[in-house]
C-alpha cells in the first residue's frame, strides 16, 4: 500500500493540453494522520488536469468559515451520538440477528481535496456487494458516476429498511465527529464512482463532505448526477451556517417519509 502523501496514478508531463501532474504539497492533497479514521492513502484519479486541479481550488472556503463549521459538527455530533445511542444499538443487534456479516460497513470514500477516508455505515447489504458491483453496473439506473439499482440483490431484508429511512447513515457521525466529514456537504463518493467524474465534477470536492445536503433535501430520488453536482456547486457558492441550519432542519422530515433507496 502506498505511504501516506502518496499520489496513486501516474505524473504526465506538463506539456500543453497534457493533464497537470498532482503536486506534493499539502495545500492540495495530503494524508491527516491526526485524524484516527483517516487512511494511509491520498489520492487524486488520473483524469484531473487542469480545469478540475482550478476547480478544486476555485471551491475552497476560507478558513475562519471552516473552522466555525468544524466547532458546530463537533457540538452537535457529540450531542447527537448520545441522544440516539439507544437507536445506534438496537439497530446494530437487529443486524446481528438479520444476517450473517459485520454490523458496519467500511467504504473508502474520496473527502475534501481528495483525501480518502474510512466512511462508516451500518451494513445494508451482504458482506460480498462490492465484489459483485462491477458485475451489476449494466444495470445502472442512474446517470455519471452514481451508482443503484432497484431490487438491488446485494441488499439484506433488513438493510432496505435501514436505507429507506437513512439509518444506515447514522455511524457518520463519528466521521463528523472525527473531522472527515461535516453534517452538512456534498455526499462522499467511492473511489471508483470518482474515476467517473468529468473534469468540471471535481468542484464538489473543494469543500468537506456531508451526512445531507441540497439534493438530499432536493433532489433526492432524481437520477441526474450533473444535478446533484450542480446543487452541490449552488450550496458551496452560497454557504452560510445559515443555510446548513436550514438544510438540517428540512432532512428530519425528508427521512421521515421513508424516500431512501
Amino acid at each position: 500500500m502506498p505511504q501516506a502523501g502518496s499520489i496513486v496514478g501516474t505524473e504526465p508531463s506538463a506539456g500543453p493540453g497534457s493533464p497537470l501532474p498532482v503536486p506534493h504539497t499539502p495545500n492540495f492533497v495530503a494524508a491527516a494522520p491526526h485524524y484516527r479514521n483517516q487512511l494511509t492513502v491520498v489520492t487524486m484519479p488520473d483524469v484531473l488536469d487542469r480545469r478540475s486541479f482550478r476547480a478544486v481550488n476555485a471551491s475552497q472556503p476560507d478558513a475562519w468559515s471552516l473552522a466555525t463549521k468544524r466547532g458546530l459538527d463537533i457540538v452537535l455530533s457529540s450531542v447527537a451520538i448520545l441522544v440516539i445511542l439507544p437507536l445506534l444499538c438496537a439497530v446494530a443487534i437487529a443486524i446481528r440477528l438479520d444476517s450473517a456479516g459485520p454490523v458496519l460497513y467500511r467504504s473508502a470514500r474520496v473527502g475534501r481535496k481528495g483525501v480518502v477516508f474510512t466512511c462508516y455505515k451500518f451494513r445494508s447489504m451482504h458482506p460480498d456487494a462490492d465484489a459483485t458491483k462491477e458485475e451489476l453496473r449494466s444495470r445502472n439506473e442512474r446517470d455519471g458516476a452514481f451508482f443503484k439499482i432497484a431490487d438491488d440483490p446485494r441488499i439484506t431484508r433488513l438493510g432496505r429498511c435501514l436505507r429507506r429511512y437513512s439509518l444506515d447513515e447514522l455511524p457518520q457521525l463519528w466521521n463528523v465527529l472525527c473531522g472527515d466529514m461535516s453534517l452538512v456537504g456534498p455526499r462522499p463518493h467511492p473511489i471508483d464512482d470518482v474515476d467517473r467524474y468529468g473534469a468540471e465534477d471535481f468542484r464538489r470536492l473543494g469543500f468537506p463532505p456531508g451526512i445531507t445536503g441540497l439534493w438530499q433535501i432536493t433532489a433526492r430520488e432524481d437520477p441526474s448526477f450533473q444535478r446533484c453536482v450542480a446543487l452541490d456547486v449552488e450550496y458551496i457558492s452560497r454557504w452560510s451556517l445559515l443555510l446548513d441550519f436550514r438544510i438540517l432542519a428540512r432532512t428530519l422530515p425528508v427521512v421521515l417519509r421513508g424516500s431512501g433507496q
